[in-house]
């Protein structure tokens, strides 16, 4: 039987490198938990979400502080600090008005509008404290611009917009940083009389909007973590630990205590570690019947070479105290029996036990059985083995054709055939006959002897296991030919049976079921 091809296949792709060296609850951790980093990665995304915000509201700083301008540009002097207290309540931001020298002309602070405050950092609570720190972390991580520190400037020249303003007469804003790291945004546009307006605004909302979103991301993530992780461990243990049971399992069978191992069947389980633990629990109990059967067909070896040894121990001893002629040949006759006997002996228990094996490693080929009975007769009219049977073939025209090694079914209808003869009366007939039935081909081996006991028609199948006639001569079969007969019908996948025959009381009736080479 040409072997699975799905064990001629390398390895190679069932092959863990480095992985292999972890366990498989930690490998299935970190899978999960990769997943999870990924999700980390929103973090970062709120850091490019907190960068469109304030580059927004940098676009609005400019345009308010150039409708500012206009504005306080068209105003009346008399008007113009109640024009500016009141744009600073509608901005939210403080304005400031610097003349040529860069000295406050107006203030909104000053005229009662306190819009503009700074957060102490050291008077805020521990919450805030971490928000700080998990900003600064994320800053560093995604490499983003540091903006520089804010601090107020007595002299309005000191300010980096008030100067572009002043020299390019375009509208000019920068982002500071807060020691609460809070965004500042400030914004200058010229005024008439080479003087500026600067418009100061502390972005509080955005930093408060972006830490909300971080603590509800926070929130989702810690759920999911604490989820994937009793996931992991769950999934985990319905794998890892059934695995683990069925390894050592395993190992006891390994080390040959496989009567104290119960390997567990699984039986609630339909899923592929179930199948697993089923298919070694069948393994297993198939090598206790293995082992069973060694055991077994060891003690039948040692008791049937036992006998014919101590026949032959017996005559050999005699042939040294015989002085007479006659029973000194009758001794050697005895000694040629028994050498016989275990040359027999010795090639039916040597088939036996290799027939296993060799039957795996067979390539099965288009047999035709009808030749192949056809040639194992002439065979044996040749040699004259027949005596004073009668041997009949009775088959159709066409073809008996199966997928099987010819010369181990040779042997098998040549074993039917010898029991057949052994058993069968002076002037037998011993009947073949081939015919299909459905997807099978069946050959049926008959004789006119006694027939086998319905309750020994398994027994006689077993290794040493042998109904003989009175008549025949003690040791002229081992009692392994039907048994390798079974061997081989069984290792093509058939079957193979005895029964009575239908149309007479006595006689037995061997059939011999095997697969088609291809379906009808």
């Amino acid at each position: 039987m040409a072997p699975d091809t799905d064990f001629r296949r390398t390895d190679s792709d069932l092959t863990l490198r480095w992985s292999g060296q972890i366990s498989l609850t930690r490998r299935i951790l970190a899978v999960n938990i990769f997943v999870l980093l990924m999700m980390v990665g929103g973090f970062f995304y709120l850091d490019s979400f907190r960068s469109r915000i304030i580059d927004s509201r940098l676009a609005q700083a400019a345009r308010e502080a150039r409708l500012v301008s206009e504005a306080i540009a068209a105003v009346n002097m008399r008007y113009r600090d109640a024009l500016v207290l009141r744009l600073a309540q509608d901005t939210g931001a403080r304005i400031r008005i610097y003349n040529n020298k860069g000295e406050a002309t107006v203030d909104s602070r000053k005229l009662g509008v306190r819009n503009f405050v700074l957060v102490d950092p050291d008077k805020q609570g521990w919450d805030q404290k971490v928000a700080r720190f998990l900003d600064a972390g994320i800053d560093t991580v995604v490499s983003a611009e540091r903006q520089p520190q804010f601090r107020e400037r007595h002299n309005g020249l000191d300010w980096p917009d008030v100067r572009e303003a002043r020299e390019t007469r375009m509208v000019a804003t920068t982002v500071w940083r807060a020691p609460d790291r809070t965004p500042v945004i400030t914004a200058a546009a010229p005024l008439p009389g080479n003087r500026v307006v600067l418009t100061s605004i502390s972005a509080r909302d955005i930093t408060q909007r972006v830490r909300v979103e971080r603590f509800r991301l926070g929130v989702v993530l810690l759920v999911t973590t604490l989820i994937s992780v009793l996931l992991s461990l769950f999934l985990a243990r319905t794998i890892v630990r059934p695995l683990r049971r069925l390894a050592r399992a395993a190992v006891r069978v390994r080390l040959g205590r496989a009567r104290e191992v119960v390997v567990p069947r699984l039986p609630d389980r339909r899923d592929e570690l179930g199948s697993l633990a089923r298919a070694i629990s069948d393994m297993s109990i198939a090598l206790r019947a293995r082992i069973d059967a060694t055991e077994a067909f060891a003690a039948d070896v040692t008791h049937e070479l036992k006998n014919p040894l101590a026949s032959l121990r017996s005559a050999v001893d005699g042939l040294a105290r015989v002085k007479d002629p006659a029973l000194a040949e009758q001794l050697m006759a005895i000694v040629r029996d028994d050498v016989l006997r275990l040359d027999r002996l010795i090639t039916d228990i040597s088939e036996a036990s290799r027939l296993d094996a060799q039957l795996s490693r067979a390539k099965f080929e288009p047999v035709d059985l009808g030749v192949l009975i056809d040639g194992l007769l002439e065979q044996r009219r040749a040699r004259g083995v027949e005596r004073d049977v009668r041997i009949r073939f009775d088959r159709s025209g066409e073809p008996l054709v199966v997928m099987g090694d010819g010369s181990r079914l040779e042997r098998v209808f040549e074993n039917l055939i010898d029991n057949a003869i052994s058993f069968s009366p002076d002037g037998g007939l011993i009947a073949i006959a081939g015919h299909y039935d459905a997807e099978d081909l069946v050959i049926s081996v008959e004789d006119e002897g006694p027939g086998v006991p319905e309750e020994e028609r398994e027994a006689v199948f077993r290794r040493f296991q042998s109904i003989r006639p009175s008549s025949e001569a003690f040791g002229q079969h081992s009692g392994l030919g039907l048994a390798i007969a079974r061997t081989i019908v069984e290792g093509h996948g058939g079957a193979i049976a005895v029964e009575s025959r239908e149309d007479r009381t006595a006689g037995a009736r061997f059939v011999v079921r095997l697969p088609l080479a291809e379906p009808r």
